[in-house]
């Protein structure tokens, strides 16, 4: 399994696991984070948020809050799961 492989919406735990090499392993990441609660199956409001989200808009939004920009003015880079800033004309 590739990361690319989980980039829609409700795929957060697979495209982790995917990436760190474990499910495991991205439960207790999730855990830490605040996203997933103890039981490891139940997400907590802000874990269902991100998982609301597709990996796009979850770099989107990782790049927003650390630039202090609007989501509008990024792109979404799918091979490096970043999201860049997009210089308008």
């Amino acid at each position: 399994m590739k990361s690319l492989d989980f980039t829609g919406k409700g795929e957060l735990i697979n495209r982790l696991s995917s990436q760190v090499g474990g499910k495991k392993k991205a439960i207790s990441i999730l855990q830490k984070r605040g996203h997933l609660m103890s039981d490891g199956k139940t997400f907590t409001p802000q874990g269902e948020k991100r998982d609301s989200m597709s990996a796009a808009d979850r770099a989107i939004d990782r790049t927003a809050k650390r630039l202090k920009k609007s989501p509008e003015d990024l792109e979404f880079d799918k091979f490096s799961n970043t999201a860049k800033r997009v210089y308008k004309i």
